[in-house]
Formats: structure tokens, sequence, C-alpha cells
């Protein structure tokens, strides 16, 4: 079988790395890749980006599968352009991806059908958002309607801050944010106190199948402070997701959001990301849906995973729905904790092309994704925000955490710059994580 992975940061290398291992893979295609599946030789790149080139490229290779890492790709309407020329892949479609390219869609989409989230208005007039803000009074959150790549979300203490934000985003759009219709918009909703976790699941279009919990952390210093990033960090399981809080996020949060989009006329594949908050007394809200993994919370998952991930995807996008999740999938008893190594300037104005160091060789039970990286024939560069995710697995939180900071300290490049608190909810915590369980149909 020929696979072909869709996108080029650590996401998509966990991926290809990980199907280049099922005995059923014999070749794995990453398109556009980076440095890492560059210098894999199980792995090859395919320097294109464009949905009807990759469409007409994975034609002529005969590709058995593809899976989308990105959600550029997926707004793009990549899945509905594969699917019409009768080629399988793994994904949400466009009208689905809406879900996570607007905000203001899934924020009404939510309303509409009690999934519980936080309060929230929207608007497209600057002059009425800094009213609401003002009324509201802060903490108060403001988030881009379109794809920023994880960098559009300003979780406001000040007045000063939500201003500036919205100013940012209505009005010099300094982000870049890739906004969906003509004009920008924003969601300014009620903030929320809690711990966050990332709850990630399979569709096949009837069943849904449960991945392995994850905690991501987003700011970009020690304690949660400074500005919101792509992700800095993560850890797999994540002990606030208990059995009870995992029973309810199905109940109420999961189920809910895949009926929900069959009432509305969508039948959602692909995988499906609810970023949550989990008060004190256990009960989630809905923080953001994504249409695809989280990035850096795939690579902790991925080093976990014991099932063949290649199986998953194909019964997932086999003709006969429901299949998905007949085979018990079975996660490794330890825990993995991932590292993400960014370049000077990240997030708000990265710099690009510095010499990276100190990679190889890798331990065993720690692996490097590439990320933001760039290979030249000779050096490896960095070339993105977040260069690297150096992820280790452990008997437990701590142990894992030592073995991928102590890789961490061995690379080097201009500027570097991570947390060197990642995890340390868990490490805190006295709650019992929850069991990974063999999982089959919901």
């Amino acid at each position: 079988m020929k696979a072909l992975v869709l996108g080029g940061g650590g996401r998509e290398h966990a991926l290809a790395w990980k199907l280049a291992q099922s005995p059923s893979v014999q070749t794995v295609y990453v398109a556009p890749g980076n440095g890492g599946t560059a210098l894999d030789e199980r792995l090859h790149n395919i320097a294109l980006t464009d949905v009807v080139a990759l469409r007409e490229w994975a034609q002529q290779a005969r590709i058995d599968i593809t899976v989308v890492g990105p959600e550029v790709l997926l707004a793009a309407g990549v899945v509905d352009e594969f699917r019409q020329h009768g080629l399988r892949i793994f994904g949400p479609t466009q009208a689905a991806a809406q879900l996570e390219s607007s905000k203001a869609f899934s924020k009404d989409f939510m309303r509409r059908h009690g999934i519980p989230t936080a309060r929230h208005e929207t608007f497209t007039d600057a002059v009425l958002a800094h009213q609401y803000v003002q009324d509201q009074g802060v903490p108060i959150v403001i988030k881009a309607d379109g794809l920023a790549a994880g960098k559009g979300v300003v979780v406001a203490t000040t007045a000063e801050q939500a201003h500036q934000a919205i100013d940012d985003m209505l009005t010099s759009n300094s982000l870049g944010v890739k906004h969906n219709q003509v004009g920008a918009c924003v969601v300014i909703e009620e903030f929320l106190a809690g711990e966050e976790a990332s709850f990630m699941v399979m569709c096949d279009g009837e069943s849904v199948l449960p991945l392995a919990t994850s905690q991501d952390h987003k700011r970009l210093l020690d304690q949660d402070q400074g500005p919101n990033t792509g992700g800095m960090g993560a850890y797999s399981p994540a002990p606030v997701v208990t059995s009870e809080v995992h029973a309810r996020v199905m109940r109420e949060i999961i189920i809910p959001t895949l009926e929900g989009m069959k009432k509305d006329g969508i039948v959602y594949t692909g995988f499906l990301y609810a970023g949550l908050m989990i008060d004190a007394h256990g009960k989630p809200k809905t923080l953001e849906f994504n249409c695809r993994l989280g990035d850096p919370e795939t690579q902790p998952i991925l080093m976990r995973l014991k099932t063949d991930l290649f199986s998953l995807l194909w019964a997932a996008t086999g003709s006969q729905l429901g299949e998905l999740g007949d085979d018990a999938v079975q996660w490794d008893s330890r825990t993995a904790l991932g590292v993400v190594m960014a370049t000077r300037g990240y997030p708000l104005a990265p710099q690009f092309g510095d010499t990276i160091t100190g990679i190889a060789p890798e331990a065993v039970d720690t692996k490097v994704f590439h990320a933001g990286t760039a290979w030249d024939g000779h050096h490896l560069q960095t070339h993105g925000g977040r260069v690297l995710c150096v992820t280790a697995l452990g008997r437990n939180v701590q142990m894992a955490k030592e073995s991928a900071y102590l890789k961490v300290k061995q690379i080097a490049f201009e500027g570097q710059q991570y947390r060197s608190d990642i995890g340390h909810l868990a490490i805190r915590s006295t709650t019992a994580p929850l069991p990974d369980l063999p999982v089959g149909k919901t």
C-alpha cells in the first residue's frame, strides 16, 4: 500500500512516522514534508501544496490512502476534491471543516445544538466590539474568526489588551488571519476558569473512536504566561480527564456535535478535536473545535499508540459506515511528553535560516519530530516558528519530562526558546489518570 500525508509540520511528521511502521504500508509520501521527513529514508517528500495538483499527483502515483494534517487544506476543500475523483482520503469535507475555519460558524453551531461552551457574541463592527468589552469587563477572550495557526486567540486580562486585540483583528489584521468571508470578524466570549484538555476522536460518518487524552500548553512562557501560540508542548494521558469526565465529554459534546452536523445536512468524517475547559467540579465546556489532530498533541499520542494506524484509517475510509472501532485500540500504559523548541521571534515574528545541531542520535523511547525545519543538502535549518517537538515515553509524567528535556538540552540553534515546565499541572495533580482501555464502537 502507498500512503500520502498532506502537510509539513510536526503533526504530519508523526503521522508519516507511524504509518511507516505498518506492515501493510510499503511507501509513505509527505507533501510537502520538512527537513525531518527528508532525512528519513522511509519517507518521501513531494513538493506540492495546491489541492488540484495534489489530487492529480495522487492519481498518477496510485496512492491507496491519504490523510490530511493541516486545517488550511481542509478549508480549501481537499477532501471534496479527492473524493470527487474516487480517491480514498481521511478528513472532513469543506462544509464540515467550517467547525474550525470559522469561529463564528462554530459558536453558532454550538448554541443551536446545545453544546456547552462559553457565552459569546460575534462582531464585524469594531465600535460595537469595543462597547461590548466595556460592558462585560475583563478577563475576556477575543478570537479571530478565520484560521490563524493557533495564534488568533487573545485572553485579555486588562481592558487595554482586549481593545488592542479587537483593533488587531478587525482593523489592522496584524495576525494575518485567513478570513472565509468578506471583511474581518471576531468572536468575543466569557473567560472560563479551569484546566484545559484536548479530546480527539476519529469519525467515519457513523461511528466514533476516542483517542488517548492529552493536554497542550498554549502560552509561550513558563507558568502559562506570555502570548498564545500554536502549542509549546503536550503530554498524554491528561489526568484531568477522569473516567467520569471522559464519559461526560462523549455524551454532552462529541456525540451531540456529530448528530448536530447530520441534522444540518453534513456527515462528519475525519479527526475531530474538542479543546476543553474543565472546571473544578469536572464540568467540561468547549473552547473550540479543530477538524484535524492537534499539534503538538499528536506527537505524544502517536508515541503511545500500539495499534496499527493504517488499519484504523483504512477502516474509517471504507464504503461500509460504522466499521471504525470494531477492533480494540491499544495504548502504551506509559506517559508520553513532548517539548516544542521554537525559533527566535516566535510567535509574532519568527526568524528562519539558523543551523540546527545535536539531534542525532536518538535515545530509546525518545523521538524528535520535525516541524519548521528544512534540509539544504548539507545542513538542517530552522524554517518555521515551531521547529521541533522532542517527545519521550516514561513510566510517569516526571520521568517522561526528564527524558524529553535531556534531549532538548543536546539540541542547539540560534535564538532557540522553549518552556521548562511542560507537564507541570499533571505532576502537581493528585487525580488518577484515565485508564486507556480498549475502545470499541460508540
